[in-house]
């Protein structure tokens, strides 16, 4: 009995430990992106000149962002095993899935509408994202909802194995632990997304979404290169000289920062999640337990890092940062002027 009891508080002790070490790492990120996302979504309602389709889809891409920071402390908190009713384990587990999904979805259309602004620029105007945009932001919200709500319709393993081990049954620990034997039951991601669920989202919507993504920009850069060469080519035509100016070696240099921009965004935004998704599969597929601290850094720092993405984008853009910047401004002044005001006050 004695050796039960300390196995069942050494359980609740690491599931709080768990909690404890994702709030300490996702409430601070969570913070910074809701706080950077109301930063750039204020900077494109208050513009009235970014009030246009691209901004549009920009504008929804924040929203979904916005909402992916709000959940992002839950989402490690799949990975534990919990003592939750039947329906709060579904709300626990397939609402914060439905946010990620439709984040990328919204990354996925942005990416999209900027390359086929590059890619056919003369016929932009007349694509059908611009002529029926309700549809289009139909498109990256609705599907999301549809496959996320799947394991709410039936598609799941609740009544498979039996999991009432998960949790610490002492009722003498039952404060600590989260644990009733009456009204709740083992909630496990395991229980909500069966495994292929878990292999279809990953191969079938993740992965080609990211791979989509990194090969527009690729495409993106490409194109960009081949016009800066034809520029460079015009620019030597016309001053009749083979060496290359100053001009076109600010304009290759430029290129270049460009490139090693692209390059380091998607190594330091998509690189780690990529590795983390790929650990859950194979551990998942060999079927062994892991430890949840690993888990649980590889989670946070995993889909925070791809959370940063809608950022980077938005406050490269100068418009989008304006007013907070103008804001920042004439709060510098006043502070200066407080300043010098109570310094000549003392002397």
């Amino acid at each position: 009995m004695h050796i039960s009891t300390v196995m069942d508080y050494n359980d609740s002790y690491a599931l709080l430990s768990g909690e404890h070490l994702i709030y300490v790492i996702t409430v601070p990120l969570s913070t910074s992106i809701i706080l950077a996302n109301l930063v750039i979504i204020l900077g494109i309602s208050c513009n009235r000149q970014l009030h246009n389709t691209p901004n549009y889809f920009f504008l929804s891409l924040l929203v979904a962002d916005l909402c992916t920071g709000v959940a992002l402390p839950f989402i490690p908190l799949m990975g534990l095993n919990r003592q939750l009713s039947f329906s709060a384990c579904l709300v626990a587990h397939v609402f914060p899935n439905f946010l990620f999904l439709a984040f990328l979805f919204n990354l996925v259309m942005v990416h999209y509408e900027r390359f086929i602004c590059i890619v056919y620029a003369l016929h932009y105007n007349n694509l059908w994202m611009h002529r029926s945009f309700p549809l289009a932001l139909l498109m990256v919200w609705a599907p999301p909802l549809v496959f996320a709500s799947l394991p709410a319709f039936g598609w799941n393993n609740w009544t498979g194995p039996d999991w009432d081990d998960c949790c610490a049954s002492n009722q003498s620990l039952a404060a600590l632990s989260n644990c009733s034997t009456n009204s709740t039951a083992c909630c496990s991601y395991r229980r909500v997304f069966p495994n292929a669920f878990i292999y279809l989202e990953v191969y079938g919507l993740v992965l080609p979404a990211i791979v989509t993504i990194a090969g527009m920009t690729g495409r993106v850069l490409w194109i960009t290169r081949g016009q800066l060469k034809n520029i460079c080519r015009l620019h030597r035509s016309v001053e009749r000289g083979n060496q290359a100016s100053d001009r076109e070696q600010r304009l290759n240099l430029r290129y270049t920062r460009c490139v090693v921009a692209v390059s380091l965004t998607f190594l330091a935004c998509w690189v780690p999640y990529i590795i983390y998704m790929h650990v859950c599969i194979a551990f998942l597929m060999s079927d062994t337990k892991w430890s949840s601290t690993t888990h649980i850094v590889l989670s946070c720092t995993g889909i925070g890092s791809m959370a940063v993405v809608p950022l980077v984008l938005g406050l490269a853009n100068k418009q989008y940062t304006e007013p907070a910047n103008k804001l920042l401004q004439k709060l510098g002044d006043r502070w200066r002027q407080q300043t010098q005001r109570s310094e000549e006050v003392a002397v």
